[in-house]
C-alpha cells in the first residue's frame, strides 16, 4: 500500500490532534511532524520535505500562524508542497489560492468534506510522483558518475531504479533497497548493513540518508536509520527497535519519539 506523510500545523496542540485524530481512520496517511508557530512550520518543512501539509490558520486575534509561513518558504524550496488549508472563514480563500495552496475547506470541516479534499490530494501529480518515488526508489550519491555508467551500459535501468548507488573513491556498490536492514552513522560516514549480513560503508553523513531515503525508512536515533518493513518488536521502557525477527535490536531516543510512534501506527494503528 502507497503510504502518504502529512505534517500538521495548526495554532495549538489541541487543534493538532484533532485534525490527527481525523485522518487516524485513513490508513494511508500518517503524521511524520507537527507545529504550531509559523518559524517551526517552516523549519519542519524545509527539514522533512512533505508532499503533504494540513494548515489550520487561528481565529482572529491569534497570529502565530499565518500563510506568510508560506511566502517564507517560497525563499528556500522551489516547489510547494500539496497545502490543505482548514479556516473558520473564506475571508483568507483568494489569498490562500494566490499563494499556491491547493485547497481550502471552511471550519468545522465535515468528514466527507475532508475524505474529497484527501482523495483530490491522491489524484495530484505530487501524489503521483511520491507512488512512483516508493514503488522505484533510487538514490544516487554521485549523479554524474552514475550517468557515466549508465551510458556505458555497465548497469541496466531497470536495475538502478531499486538500487541505492554507494561511491566509494572508484568503486560503486549497488544494494537494493529491500535488503538494507538499518543504517549507523559513523562520524562523517554511514555504514549499511544487510539482511544477510554484510555491512557496506557509504562517505556521507546519516543525515544525508535521511533526507533521500523513501519513506519506510525512519530515522529512531542520531546514529540510527532503520528499515521499518524488519521491525518486529518495540520496547518502549527499554527504548529499543527489534529487528529481523528480534535477532538484531538498536536503540531510539525521545528526539525521535514521533517516528516511533508512526511506526507503531503504520503497523498496528489500533494500540495507539
Amino acid at each position: 500500500m502507497v503510504q502518504y506523510p502529512y505534517v500538521v500545523i495548526a495554532p495549538g496542540e489541541a487543534n493538532v490532534n484533532a485534525i490527527m485524530l481525523e485522518l487516524g481512520g485513513y490508513n494511508e496517511f500518517y503524521c511524520v511532524g507537527k507545529a504550531v508557530t509559523n518559524d517551526d512550520a517552516v523549519n519542519l518543512i524545509i527539514g522533512l520535505e512533505p508532499q503533504l501539509v494540513i494548515l489550520e490558520l487561528p481565529s482572529k486575534g491569534k497570529n502565530h500562524i499565518s500563510l506568510d509561513l508560506i511566502t517564507e518558504l517560497h525563499r528556500y524550496i522551489s516547489h510547494l508542497p500539496y497545502f490543505i488549508v482548514m479556516a473558520e472563514s473564506d475571508s483568507f480563500a483568494f489569498k490562500a489560492l494566490k499563494h499556491g495552496v491547493s485547497d481550502y475547506l471552511l471550519n468545522p470541516v465535515p468528514s466527507i468534506e475532508m475524505r474529497k479534499s484527501l482523495f483530490r490530494f491522491k489524484k495530484s501529480d505530487i501524489a503521483r510522483h511520491l507512488i512512483n518515488i516508493q514503488q522505484h526508489p533510487v538514490i544516487e550519491d554521485d549523479k554524474e558518475s552514475l550517468q557515466e555508467i549508465l551510458s556505458q551500459g555497465e548497469a541496466q535501468r531497470s536495475e538502478v531504479d531499486i538500487q541505492i548507488c554507494i561511491k566509494s573513491y572508484g568503486d560503486y556498490q549497488f544494494i537494493a533497497l529491500k535488503d538494507i536492514l538499518y543504517l549507523q552513522a559513523d562520524n562523517n560516514t554511514t555504514d549499511f548493513y544487510l539482511v544477510n549480513g554484510k555491512k557496506f560503508t557509504a562517505y556521507k553523513t546519516l543525515k544525508h540518508y535521511e533526507n533521500n531515503l523513501p519513506p519506510f525508512f525512519f530515522r529512531i536515533h542520531n546514529s540510527y536509520i532503520v528499515n521499518c518493513i524488519y521491525i518486529s518488536r518495540i520496547n518502549t521502557g527499554k527504548q529499543l527497535c527489534y529487528l529481523n525477527n528480534n535477532e538484531i535490536s538498536v536503540s531510539f531516543s525521545k528526539t525521535f519519539k514521533d517516528n516511533i510512534d508512526t511506526i507503531i501506527r503504520q503497523i498496528a494503528p489500533e494500540y495507539l
